[in-house]
């Protein structure tokens, strides 16, 4: 049977060399009892009873139950300390510090019952050589694992909650700070943060200026570390700029949950232009190093076949720098004259009627912005519906079933998707709307990065280069260089949407 401290001397001979353990899982509100006083009180009852203490192990932060997604490094060296013969009683607040899994609790039980330890827990010691000592810890650590499926299940349904109610949960998202209850420690709130939000808003703002994310990330690291002891890398950049969260939107599991507690930092139009500009695949392959060549992978090939037209590469022929075709190598330019022609040829257009007119007028834009308004109706429906579904009438029930809520978001989502594509798909990037239709546009232009310039270039003109005439001609001949502008006849957005087959024709345009 299981006896009292204070009477183990008297039925088994010493020393009773002691492994004191002590375990928390995360308790943000300091409602359990810290790892410091369990090995406190641990340390006392060594004391009154003349245990020496061999060592003390310490877990903080990790869960014991099954649910678990860290290890226990010190929980494992005490076994193996165990498995040494290297103490003779293990001493713990209660049965749920060891172990709330009954696995756990079997290993535990088997070592200690090969080796000849005591457990000691709640204040009382353990053989597990006996039956009834076997027969009541395991009881206990039943009844552990039992709390922990209970707190897991209140955790989940907290999350649930939370999500239908747009409040925050989980680690704090960057640029924002909280504020908490001092008594209960419960939160009260979740606001910009005064010097991380406008850093926050400014990413998002030169994202939609044109800037590389290896400019954003130099400016960053200029401004000092993202935490303490932690500078900014490309990581962190790319997933603040995609996070849903920074235009005041709740995810629950990887989904967008409704509208937040919290208020936004970018505004959603912004965050949405930002959107269509980091998924474009061109910009992801030039993450880690700023862009050196202003037509790579823009200006296409004029002469082979294939469609969409293989793009023109970066090449060093002896000493000449200059673009060739990346597959059959039968077009080559010099890249200062290439440049310098496409340059001359885009600002003047810029400065135009015509492209006044196509970036103002244009029946796309009209269809963008009655995207964007549908979106807008569609997601506040849901919004509206969440919430019903999240508050109770005068009777108890809810205003809005979960079976009318699942109904709603069945017929809204798909919706909401499409509205969503339409409007990114048609949406100007925003570095445009500084330069269409002004007569400074080449001053602007040449404050401009070279990311920047490709990120307009890719906006206002498919650009195709031919063969020279004859072998040895310096000059840009007419028909060499085609150009095509947005709102012109033929007219390419997205070379990737365009049809896998398509029969080889000169674009219209501009040709000298």
């Amino acid at each position: 049977m299981p006896i009292a401290p204070e009477h183990l001397a008297l039925i088994y001979t010493g020393p009773f060399d002691a492994y004191l353990y002590g375990r928390n899982s995360r308790d943000p509100k300091k409602k359990g009892r810290s790892v410091g006083d369990q090995l406190t009180e641990g340390r006392t009852l060594c004391d009154e009873n003349g245990w020496p203490i061999k060592r003390e192990f310490t877990d903080v932060g990790r869960s014991a139950s099954r649910y678990a997604k860290r290890d226990r490094e010190q929980f494992e060296e005490m076994i193996e300390g165990i498995e040494t013969g290297d103490c003779r009683i293990l001493v713990a607040w209660e049965a749920s510090r060891y172990y709330r899994d009954l696995e756990v609790y079997i290993r535990l039980r088997n070592v200690c019952m090969a080796n000849g330890v005591l457990l000691c827990y709640n204040g009382t010691v353990y053989d597990l050589s006996k039956r009834a000592d076997r027969k009541a810890t395991a009881q206990d650590a039943l009844q552990a694992e039992d709390e922990a499926d209970g707190i897991r299940d209140r955790n989940l349904r907290t999350v649930r909650l939370n999500a239908k109610a747009g409040a925050p949960h989980g680690r704090l998202l960057w640029g924002y700070a909280r504020r908490y209850d001092t008594d209960t420690g419960d939160l009260i709130e979740q606001y910009e943060h005064p010097k991380r939000g406008p850093i926050v808003r400014n990413v998002f703002k030169r994202v939609a200026a044109g800037e590389s994310s290896y400019a954003i990330l130099m400016w960053l690291r200029s401004e000092g570390d993202r935490l303490p002891g932690k500078r900014w890398e490309y990581h962190n950049v790319q997933s603040m700029v995609r996070n849903i969260g920074y235009k005041g939107r709740r995810t629950h599991q990887g989904k967008d949950a409704g509208k937040a507690t919290w208020p936004p930092i970018v505004d959603e139009e912004l965050f949405d232009a930002v959107q269509q500009i980091v998924s474009a695949p061109e910009r992801r392959t030039n993450d880690t190093t700023e862009v050196a060549h202003l037509l790579t992978g823009i200006a296409r090939c004029g002469e082979c076949d294939e469609y969409p037209p293989p793009p023109l590469k970066y090449l060093n022929n002896r000493q000449i720098i200059s673009y060739q075709c990346d597959e059959a190598y039968d077009v080559v330019m010099a890249m200062t004259k290439l440049d310098a022609y496409v340059e001359e040829a885009v600002i003047e257009f810029l400065e135009s009627k015509a492209a006044l007119a196509a970036f103002t007028s244009n029946d796309d834009q009209k269809r963008a912005s009655a995207a964007r308004a549908r979106l807008q109706q569609l997601q506040g429906q849901l919004d509206e519906g969440r919430a019903l579904a999240g508050k109770l009438g005068p009777t108890g029930v809810p205003l809005l079933s979960v079976a009318s809520l699942a109904s709603l978001e069945t017929s809204l989502m798909p919706q909401i998707e499409q509205a969503k594509a339409d409007s990114e798909r048609l949406n100007v990037p925003p570095v445009l709307r500084g330069l269409v239709g002004r007569p400074d546009v080449d001053a602007r232009w040449q404050q401009m990065s070279v990311a920047q310039r490709r990120t307009v270039l890719r906006a206002v003109v498919n650009i195709r280069l031919m063969k020279a005439r004859v072998s040895g001609v310096r000059k840009i001949e007419p028909g060499r260089v085609k150009l095509t502008f947005y709102g012109e006849p033929g007219f390419v957005s997205d070379w990737r949407r365009v049809p896998a087959v398509q029969p080889q024709q000169d674009a219209p345009g501009p040709q000298e």
